[in-house]
């Protein structure tokens, strides 16, 4: 009689090797994924945080104007520029890579111009406390623009280790810059040590990559990706442009200090809404690897990876509700006061987003434009009209509970969605059948001193 080590044929052991393989290799760079995003979020948090202490409540509402404009713009460029990478640059041989990446970051640094003129310009012109911090928004665009661009480029080439060690310099300039504006105490100071640390990392990103942007290359690469970039641009501008919307709206009907306090209650949620904001670093990227691999376990991976960001963010959420006051006002100062009201519908909105998320990667990863487009659009409605509508009828706490209630139906739309994109691929069940070999990840760009 054979045993179960006998009947395994030399085919079977290579698949079972090929399998494992893949699998630390997804591992892997998940692990990168989430350790950037912690070094992105702990250097957003602390901004946050010192900022809010510094300045008090008004001036921390001033400042997240702006850095909810600053959201918008980033978004248009990922739309254009880097979402367009990942989706079709994933894991291909690394001469494709390097063009694709030059052309990319040149389209990011051509959006930054494109934008930070007029808001240069629009910011001195504007005058008061809000135009200088859009001045100098509008100044150090091109480096928070061209670091952002980096991160993606790395996690496309599966070098997740990369866009770590690039977070990390711009957390460690962002000290030395933080303690300089805290002397200046203005808005505009604390604009450009955020923005003057990230041009430090994306200048730094040049000699990891051993690449140089190439803005001249732009509309080429616009003209190749159009089938792709301009519906991003649309989707992304509506993720940010519904919560500068809803900021500006806030501000108009409650007062700036209300966009202050709704900021603090974020920052409380901040390691979750900043994996939620750059989560296409990691996601689209392995989802489309999954994709290649076994299609009809996209679905699965995709919900395990929004119910995973679900969990996580209810269980932080509940955490915070038994936070001392004291500790509270020692992290956000005055905000705190505000900001802890609005803990269990920021909790439950950050959960519903990390739903749809999971959904919204698996529809990037199967470039369905038109799909994500819709529901993008959708969900940035449901925001709006929600936080809005909430901000008329009970103020900022009846705006953060409708912008709960509009993410989890913006997360039901993307699930939609996604079955019917899947659907739509495999019209009949997909038997279980062997993985076919992963493809060989590409080498990781060699550091070099000469971008």
């Amino acid at each position: 009689m054979t045993t179960g080590e006998e009947k395994r044929t030399p085919s079977a052991e290579r698949a079972g090797s090929v399998r494992r393989t893949g699998t630390r290799g997804m591992v892997g760079r998940l692990s990168w994924g989430l350790a950037d995003q912690a070094a992105s979020s702990l250097s957003n948090f602390v901004v946050g945080v010192y900022v809010a202490r510094e300045l008090g409540l008004t001036a921390f509402g001033v400042f997240s104007l702006a850095w909810v404009t600053y959201g918008v713009v980033l978004n248009v460029s990922r739309g254009l520029a880097t979402d367009p990478l990942v989706v079709r640059f994933s894991g291909v041989p690394e001469t494709a890579w390097r063009e694709a990446v030059a052309r990319s970051s040149g389209t990011a640094l051509g959006v930054a111009a494109a934008i930070g003129v007029p808001c240069l310009v629009l910011g001195l012109l504007i005058g008061g406390r809000v135009g200088p911090a859009f001045a100098c928004l509008g100044v150090v665009l091109p480096g928070l623009l061209l670091q952002d661009a980096w991160r993606y480029a790395f996690f496309a080439a599966g070098a997740g280790r990369k866009a770590f060690v690039n977070d990390v310099v711009w957390g460690v300039a962002l000290v030395p810059a933080m303690v300089v504006a805290a002397q200046v105490g203005s808005v505009s100071a604390f604009v450009l040590a955020w923005g003057g640390s990230a041009a430090a990392a994306a200048v730094y990103g040049c000699f990891q990559s051993g690449i140089r942007p190439r803005p001249a290359r732009a509309r080429a690469w616009l003209r190749e990706q159009r089938d792709l970039g301009y519906r991003y641009l649309v989707e992304n501008v509506g993720v940010s442009g519904a919560s500068q919307l809803r900021a500006y709206g806030l501000g108009a009907i409650v007062g700036v200090g209300a966009v202050g306090v709704v900021r603090g209650a974020e920052l409380l949620m901040g390691p979750f809404l900043a994996v939620l904001m750059g989560l296409s670093l990691v996601t689209v990227a392995e989802s489309a690897r999954v994709l290649r691999r076994a299609p009809h376990r996209l679905g699965r991976f995709c919900l395990l990876l929004g119910g995973g960001q679900a969990v996580a963010a209810l269980l932080w959420g509940g955490t915070l509700l038994l936070l001392p006051d004291r500790l509270g006002e020692l992290v956000i100062g005055d905000v705190w006061s505000g900001a802890s009201e609005l803990i269990v519908p920021v909790t439950l909105s950050v959960a519903g987003a990390g739903i749809g998320t999971g959904a919204a990667a698996g529809l990037r990863a199967l470039a369905a434009a038109r799909r994500s487009l819709r529901c993008q659009l959708f969900a940035s409605a449901c925001y709006v009209g929600g936080g809005l509508g909430g901000a008329v009828a009970g103020g900022t706490v009846g705006s953060a509970w409708g912008a709960a209630a509009a993410s989890l139906c913006g997360s039901a739309a993307w699930w939609l969605h996604l079955r019917a994109a899947l659907r739509e691929r495999h019209p009949d069940p997909v038997p279980e059948v062997p993985e076919v070999p992963e493809v060989p990840e590409v080498p990781e760009v060699p550091e070099t001193r000469n971008p």
